[in-house]
């Protein structure tokens, strides 16, 4: 088996790599009959040379490849035909902009993975880049909470080499006397705990959260059964809201009154109920002066999140009452950080993380038979047609939907 490590091609340039030259020289250890090269890159975190300096072959053509495995979206003309693509292809939720690329794997005999749809036998998600999402984010509402009050200042994390960097800046600031909902137990929301954690902040639960005043900073971490409830006032079950939200409703505003701010590292599944409505933050008793929307759902379950924001430019306003973008630092708004792309901002810490994580997860299957069916899974695309488990892409394809 032949792998190559593509070259982003995508735009704003992304520094990110699924495999460091560490964890390529495990991978041949441990898989000896593997072959891997390496596409010349001069955006990559990691350059040429350190690839070179550990014995693998940097070359502009991988079209040798059985395997070819990258971050982002591969363009349609860069896609080499009859190959087996690793990718974050942004398809599976039927995202219009992506079509055509989906149209085009399939058009040339592309065999696709989504580095999405790489789960085990229980549906949960084996690799990712979340953990660092979550921390990246956290911190950046750190940032905007400092530059909102005036309070401290932090620097971009685009700006530090690494998570030890980011950490020594949170040793210098005081977090005031505040209350913080995160929201969400994946790993998104695992990695923002270990912001808050680091900062030493106190861990309360919802109940003491929602009816006690405190005199230092203070966090809760709460589920989907937390902040929704079902209509008919019976006790709700996470499973039955997975499956079938619409018996739902919100139950956010008794946490909205007591939060300053507010860490979105929840997973929104298509038709569950919103956590707050442009109207809920309206309201006198809404209490949020600044959200870190990590899961940057666009005019969706958190209604301040307008737009996606972007590294150079983290941070907008919200007026609740015009509904419009104001400056963050208006007294009126909601101060709003809702980076789509945020472990972009710690690229070698989170290609050295999800390198772990793909060579635990994935490579393997390459050489036991996929005995666990992590590759069967995972395909969205086989000899030019769409998988059984990724059929109702077809419409999609056919530009009906």
């Amino acid at each position: 088996m032949k792998f190559g490590i593509i070259k982003e091609r995508k735009n704003p340039p992304d520094k990110r790599v699924v495999f460091s030259p560490k964890e390529l020289q495990k991978l041949v250890k441990l898989f000896p009959e593997a072959v891997v090269k390496v596409e010349s890159s001069d955006i990559r975190i990691f350059p040429d040379e350190a690839y070179k300096k550990v014995g693998f072959e940097v070359t502009k053509d991988v079209s040798d490849c059985d395997v070819l495995i990258g971050v982002k979206e591969v363009p349609v003309d860069a896609l080499i035909p009859n190959k087996t693509y690793f990718f974050f292809s942004h398809t599976i939720k039927k995202q219009p902009y992506n079509r055509k690329l989906l149209k085009a794997v399939l058009e040339k005999n592309i065999t696709l993975i989504d580095h999405e749809t790489i789960i085990d036998e229980n549906a949960m998600r084996l690799i990712g880049f979340g953990r660092y999402a979550g921390l990246v984010g956290a911190y950046n509402g750190f940032r905007a909470l400092g530059l909102k009050t005036e309070q401290f200042t932090l620097p971009k994390v685009s700006t530090l080499p690494d998570l030890d960097a980011v950490k020594a800046e949170l040793d210098k600031i005081t977090v005031p006397t505040i209350k913080i909902l995160l929201s969400g137990t994946g790993k998104v929301a695992s990695g923002a705990k270990e912001i808050l954690d680091y900062l030493q902040i106190k861990e309360v639960n919802d109940a003491l959260y929602l009816t006690s005043k405190f005199t230092e900073p203070v966090y809760c971490m709460v589920d989907v059964m937390e902040y929704s409830k079902r209509k008919d006032g019976k006790v709700g079950d996470k499973w039955e809201f997975y499956k079938d939200p619409t018996g739902y409703e919100s139950n956010f505003m008794p946490y909205a009154k007591e939060t300053d701010y507010f860490i979105a590292g929840h997973f929104y599944g298509n038709g569950a109920p919103y956590l707050y409505t442009r109207n809920d933050a309206k309201s006198n008793d809404f209490n949020i002066k600044v959200v870190a929307d990590i899961s940057c759902d666009i005019d969706g379950p958190v209604a301040s999140t307008i737009r996606a924001s972007t590294i150079a430019d983290p941070i907008y306003g919200y007026d609740p009452q015009t509904e419009k973008e104001v400056d963050f630092k208006n007294k009126n708004a909601i101060t709003v950080m809702a980076v789509d792309n945020l472990p972009c901002e710690l690229p070698k810490d989170a290609s050295e993380g999800f390198g772990e994580m793909f060579l635990k997860n994935v490579i393997p299957a390459f050489y036991n038979n996929d005995k666990e069916h992590i590759l069967q899974r995972a395909k969205i695309t086989e000899n030019g047609k769409l998988t059984a488990r990724f059929a109702y892409l077809q419409n999609y394809v056919n530009g009906k939907e």
